[in-house]
């Protein structure tokens, strides 16, 4: 699919061993060309941009250095590693990322030797290369291990946790902190790029070990002119770099160097590389390097679909919504809350503009606070903000608040704090896949002793939630999730408060009754009407609360039909069927057959979110589809047992 006119070098780039084969003069012209070739690519195809463009340098440098993939690189935040992909033998491939059936837009350890380990959440790669070193040496191996981190990653707790530990471990291993200014600011550039190329010289290193052997020759003095020279080093580092906190961690560190200038990175990775103990290299990147409207906006270039090349603009045959983003009706109707009650607080983990609360922060900057990527302290914070209070939401993706599940169970409810969970990107997402899917939540949650849990079937309905869990359950936590994506289009009203724990009947019928919660149910109101077709009257209820259940109802439903299916777009183990089950089994309803639909027990890989729901048959024609299975198989079943029975008189 590649015009590859004009590229002299990037065709015969199967692996990095064929890189390593270059003159060091043609890496810059390599650098050109893989920035060249991702720009043109995803451009036409979608996906992670920004971060990507950013480290072509510093991937094409790591790669030319070290031997991999005997030596391992440990990406964090793995939208970073497209240009990675690109010179380990998917440059072709490229083409299908994200797709079904294509590449993964992350790093995945089943996708190529390169990826030493997936990484689709943020924070993650010091922990892993420090394990991977630390196995090396328990081993007896010989490789090298380089962590890069960056992208925003910095400002994830899991990374100082793991910077400690490496301190104290003082393993062999090299930490690349990949500074585009979502983490951590560069200092005086001139200055920087001075110092650390003297102190990583081979005459600095030279100087520095000449000093050390001559004070150890001179007893008690030559330990005083050490730790003055130490403190003299330590010193210029402070004052000119932010390396202090990283040597206080037990680091060597150097920077912040130029990640643009791939012939200085070559430089100072060869000298590191014939260093011992934890290192950390600081480079300052531009995110969207190369490409005027990625770099003039990195927020919306962090990710896009097919945008026209040379603007930057989504392409004009772009379908648009015809409703609006869920994450819009919800910063909508947060900024509608806020106007009338200044005690409600927006909490968000470095997502402002995914989750809707960019609209919060520019009616009301002083009430939205963006903690970084931090999940735990952002829970923690809330709950800090409801003993006073306050009434904390924290609008975090749902497969994000995963990481701070303990926050939850033992800030929150162990205290029965009110504090407001928004789940954004709940069911499947899309492209991003395994690592996004937001598909445990209705199980994660509903085991919370205390916890509310909601999922609204359209817009007006989130409002409502919304609402009524700030206002109409103030006793404990409380979470609504809700879909990626848009609306359904419908009306929007004032907002009312829903009773807690009742559904909704939404449609009559006499076969068997269908029990969805969430994105699930408007599908199964058309499935029911394809069922009507063949004669089959199903009754379709909006459950709303996965925690606490309409009980009343579930006892009316059990006493009019012999067959339930419930239907939701979360895993089936511990999920919201698993909970009707559980109520009517203590009610021993054994006249009762219940299916359980929803996701199995998988990690569903990445392709559109249409063919995912249609994969794992949540559309109106796989739920139809679905009853249709199980209504036979229980005709069956019934057919086989009156068999057994007239054979045994």
């Amino acid at each position: 699919m590649t015009d590859w006119s004009g590229y002299r070098y990037l065709p015969f780039l199967n692996a990095p061993e064929d890189l390593r084969k270059l003159p060091e003069s043609a890496l810059r012209d390599v650098c050109a060309e893989v920035r060249r070739y991702l720009i043109e690519v995803i451009t036409q195809v979608g996906g992670h941009f920004g971060a990507g463009l950013g480290v072509v340098e510093l991937a094409v440098a790591l790669h030319y250095v070290f031997n991999t993939p005997e030596d391992k690189l440990v990406w964090d935040t793995g939208h970073q590693g497209y240009p990675h992909k690109i010179l380990t033998g998917r440059r072709e491939l490229l083409w299908t990322i994200r797709q079904k059936g294509g590449i993964s837009g992350f790093l995945k350890r089943s996708e190529s030797p390169y990826d030493v380990f997936g990484a689709g959440h943020a924070s993650t790669s010091i922990s892993a290369a420090l394990g991977i070193a630390t196995a090396r040496d328990m081993l007896g191996k010989d490789f090298k291990v380089v962590a890069i981190i960056g992208d925003g990653a910095m400002t994830g707790g899991l990374a100082y946790e793991a910077m400690n530990n490496c301190g104290l471990q003082k393993r062999d291993l090299i930490v690349i902190l990949n500074d585009n200014r979502m983490s951590i600011a560069p200092n005086v550039w001139a200055l920087s790029n001075y110092f650390t190329q003297l102190f990583a010289s081979p005459l600095g290193l030279k100087a520095r070990r000449a000093a050390w052997e001559l004070t150890e020759r001179m007893d008690e003095i030559g330990d005083r002119l050490r730790r003055l020279l130490s403190r003299v080093e330590s010193g210029v580092k402070a004052v000119i770099t932010p390396g202090m906190l990283f040597e206080a961690l037990g680091f060597k560190y150097f920077g912040p160097v130029n990640g643009h200038n791939v012939t200085l990175l070559v430089r100072l990775l060869r000298t590191l590389k014939q260093m011992k103990g934890p290192i950390l290299l600081h480079v300052i990147t531009q995110k969207g390097k190369g490409y005027a409207p990625a770099e003039h906006d990195r927020q919306n270039l962090h990710a896009i679909g097919k945008i026209d090349k040379i603007t930057g603009k989504p392409l004009a045959g772009s379908a648009q919504p015809t409703a609006p983003l869920y994450q819009t009706v919800f910063g909508r109707t947060m900024v509608e809350l806020c106007e009338r009650d200044p005690r409600i607080v927006g909490i968000t983990a470095a997502m402002p503009d995914g989750t809707g609360l960019n609209i919060l922060q520019e009616r009301f900057p002083e009430r939205v606070f963006d903690v970084g990527i931090a999940e735990a302290h952002a829970v923690t914070f809330a709950a800090g903000l409801a003993t006073e209070g306050m009434l904390p939401v924290c609008a975090i993706y749902s497969t994000f608040l995963q990481r701070a599940f303990d926050q939850i169970v033992h800030d929150v409810a162990l205290q029965h704090l009110h504090v407001v969970f928004a789940l954004d990107r709940a069911g499947v997402v899309g492209q991003d896949g395994p690592t996004h899917h937001g598909m445990l939540d209705l199980a994660y949650l509903r085991i919370i002793p205390g916890m509310v849990v909601m999922a609204p079937k359209d817009e007006q309905e989130l409002r409502d939630m919304l609402y009524s869990a700030l206002y109409g359950y103030v006793d404990g936590p409380v979470a609504l999730r809700y879909p990626r994506g848009s609306g359904v289009g419908v009306p929007l009203r004032p907002m009312s408060l829903l009773p807690l724990g009742k559904a909704e009947v939404l449609r009559h019928g006499e076969d068997i009754a269908i029990l969805a919660i969430g994105k699930p149910v408007l599908e199964a109101l058309k499935a029911a009407e394809i069922l009507q077709e063949q004669g089959i009257r199903a009754e379709v209820v909006n459950a709303r609360f996965a925690k606490p259940l309409d009980t009343e109802l579930l006892d009316q439903i059990s006493e009019r039909f012999s067959y339930v299916l419930t239907v939701e777009d979360g895993q089936i183990l511990g999920g919201f069927g698993s909970a009707v089950l559980e109520y009517l089994g203590q009610q021993s309803k054994q006249n009762v057959c219940v299916r359980l639909h929803g996701i199995p027990d998988i990690f569903v890989e990445h392709a559109t979110p249409e063919e995912q729901y249609r994969e794992l048959r949540l559309d109106a024609e796989g739920i139809a589809s679905v009853v249709l299975e199980f209504l036979q198989q229980q005709s069956s079943r019934r057919w086989w047992t009156r068999r057994f029975f007239r054979i045994g008189r």
